[in-house]
């Protein structure tokens, strides 16, 4: 081929380049299609519900969230496609506890780096575990509580909503806290059924996450929950306490529930997302579904506090973990 037509070619590829689309983040019409959200649990859990308030929420803001459910290795799959997505912005992850602290310390492997893969857009929710018993067990407070499990320590047993997640580490940090190892934990296909079981009495007492439906079952006595294993009440329970004020202030479990988009996503995307998110969340309705639920709303952050919390989480979490001795694999 002669240089001239080496060079028009080479014009002619240039014009093409020139002419087509830019992406729509680079145009400033991000999002002009729907947004994925994935949530790396079943649906009907704690995450699939901040999940579904805050899409709703985003229909003024971003426009249509679709949210696709992708359980499976303790949230790890889908935490893993979101890793590998394509930073555009237009993948997104539910992430928690369990998926960016907890399974990357307990697991053998997991398909992403918590900290390099994922920048985190915004915290939207803290969901609180809690200690609770069944009805029938003759305690009402957590002070008699911990002096019956010490009593039965070889024959009791708890329930979480399975190996390697917040609520098992809660039970755990409980077992080390009152020094009773010999409690069974006893791992469920999530909290559902074992808190159905918790009701019936077939096991005695559990660290679940606080939920709207748990504070129903409370107050209809089916079963009573002696401490919330935060640093301050609920604002949709100020009647139950902390474990803190009843003398166990190392005894903080907390589950956040933050967005986060690939590492690479152009941060006028990171920053139009996190604003949507925190417009959202100044409206009292939003805030008052959250508490209804059981969840404490985060109305002030951002990508930068958003990230710090998260370190913070690793840092403080690693130590008890290992502790606890919790492995899964």
């Amino acid at each position: 081929m002669k240089r001239r037509d080496l060079l028009a070619l080479g014009l002619a590829s240039a014009s093409a380049a020139a002419l087509r689309p830019l992406p729509s983040f680079a145009q400033g019409k991000y999002p002009d299609r729907p947004i994925k959200l994935i949530v790396p649990f079943a649906a009907g859990g704690v995450v699939d519900l901040i999940a579904r308030l805050w899409s709703e929420q985003m229909k003024t803001h971003l426009g249509t969230v679709v949210i696709e459910n992708q359980g499976g290795g303790g949230g790890t799959l889908g935490a893993g496609e979101v890793a590998r997505a394509a930073p555009d912005g237009y993948t997104l992850l539910l992430g928690n506890t369990s998926t960016l602290v907890i399974n990357p310390i307990v697991m053998p492997k997991v398909p992403y780096d918590p900290v390099k893969d994922f920048a985190a857009l915004s915290v939207v929710a803290i969901s609180a575990t809690c200690v609770v018993v069944t009805g029938s067990l003759q305690v009402s407070t957590l002070k008699e509580f911990v002096a019956y499990a010490k009593a039965n320590a070889p024959k009791l047993s708890y329930g979480s909503a399975g190996a390697g997640t917040l609520t098992n580490l809660a039970g755990e940090m409980f077992k080390q806290q009152i020094g009773a190892p010999e409690i069974v934990h006893v791992p469920y296909k999530g909290a559902g059924p074992g808190i159905s079981d918790l009701v019936s009495g077939h096991v005695p007492f559990m660290t679940p996450n606080v939920t709207g439906q748990l504070l129903d079952l409370h107050r209809t006595g089916k079963v009573k929950i002696l401490a919330v294993l935060a640093p301050t009440r609920l604002k949709g329970a100020p009647d139950i306490p902390t474990a803190a004020e009843l003398g166990m202030p190392a005894l903080n479990a907390q589950l956040f529930n933050a967005l986060f988009a690939p590492a690479a996503t152009p941060k006028p995307v990171v920053d139009q997302v996190a604003d949507a998110t925190r417009k959202a969340l100044s409206d009292p309705a939003f805030q008052d579904a959250l508490i209804k639920a059981g969840f404490e709303p985060v109305i002030d952050s951002s990508p930068e506090k958003a990230k710090a919390f998260v370190d913070s989480e690793h840092q403080r979490l690693i130590p008890v973990i290992k502790a606890a001795g919790l492995k899964v694999g």
